[in-house]
């Protein structure tokens, strides 16, 4: 189906200028372009005059370490009396089931959905889905135009968290030259680029990187290193001091190393009545594996280079899932 991204994104507009109250969420596990997206798009909505509440799921509590320089502690994990009469905006969600709160997925619920992922199911009444944005907030930054918000400090640095850390510090194949002009303006607006990059990659609780030895002690390659998997046991968090939001970033480590075409790495929950589930963590080590497509297997998602989702298969069985998914799309 063709889709004319000038009218989704005159009908967004008119969405977000029109509604009075709204609620702001993204998907469960948030990464620096979910947070930024909600931060800046909470903050914009200020900017117009509008009752925004920033929302995310009790579970996904404590938010993760690295983005700690975002003003999140805002952020709800209760809904709101009137939640019923909110418009909904989601934002860098594929799939509205990456958002495990049933309120949400009512049927008569009115969502705004603006996104990047290019396997987006177009769950919302408007969507604004752009797959060739190298992140949500490179579309939220292009939003700021047509809405003629002014560009805050504050503003800017949400866009730039999303910006950097979905293009890999400018590394991965979605970097563009719109992602430097984007980053360009953002510094001009008063992004301190080197005290986000510190705060998101240098300043490092010594738990994390414990957390990060363990991970490393147990890599295991499949395949002559097609595949490099490692896990995180739940007593791993106790006896390092490591939150679960520690684990954010590791599995790229993985991806790293020589010849890996897919990275996973799989952490238990903590939760209680959830001790026999995994969240895994894909990174793809080349263009020739959609780790989304595998993603989608299990009943998640995410982007071709990054995705995950949640399973209760034993470890044996995880690596013989990975390895013949991907050895599938090697054939």
């Amino acid at each position: 189906m063709s889709v004319d991204t000038a009218t989704e994104r005159a009908r967004v507009v008119a969405e977000l200028r029109s509604a009075d109250r709204l609620l702001v969420t993204t998907h469960e596990n948030p990464d620096g372009d979910a947070l930024g997206s909600l931060v800046a798009m909470h903050e914009i909505l200020k900017q117009l005059g509008k009752d925004s509440v920033m929302f995310m799921s009790e579970e996904d509590f404590p938010l993760p370490y690295e983005y700690r320089q975002l003003p999140l502690a805002d952020v709800e994990h209760d809904l709101p009396a009137d939640a019923d009469q909110r418009t909904i905006v989601f934002l860098d969600c594929g799939n509205i089931d990456r958002m495990p709160v049933n309120f949400l997925k009512r049927e008569d619920a009115h969502i705004v959905n603006i996104d990047h992922h290019h396997d987006n199911t177009r769950f919302g009444t408007a969507n604004l889905v752009i797959g060739s944005a190298s992140c949500t907030t490179e579309i939220i930054y292009g939003l700021t135009r047509d809405l003629e918000i002014e560009l805050t400090a504050s503003i800017a640095e949400a866009l730039y968290v999303g910006l950097v850390t979905d293009t890999g510090k400018f590394q991965y194949e979605n970097t563009t030259a719109e992602s430097h002009r984007m980053a360009a303006e953002l510094i001009e607006s008063g992004v301190d680029v080197h005290r986000v990059f510190r705060t998101l990659y240098e300043d490092v609780p010594f738990p994390k990187l414990a957390l990060l030895a363990r991970v490393l002690s147990r890599v295991e390659r499949h395949d002559d290193g097609l595949l490099a998997i490692s896990y995180i046991e739940r007593l791993d968090y106790e006896e390092t001091g490591a939150d679960e939001s520690f684990s954010e970033g590791i599995v790229d480590h993985l991806r790293a190393l020589q010849g890996t075409q897919l990275a996973a790495l799989a952490r238990a929950q903590l939760k209680e009545g959830r001790e026999r589930l995994w969240k895994v963590s894909l990174r793809a080590g080349s263009d020739r594996v959609d780790v989304s497509a595998i993603a989608r297997e299990q009943g998640g998602g995410g982007h071709q280079q990054a995705a995950g989702f949640a399973t209760e298969l034993s470890h044996e069985e995880l690596v013989r899932f990975l390895l013949d998914e991907v050895n599938a799309q090697l054939r």
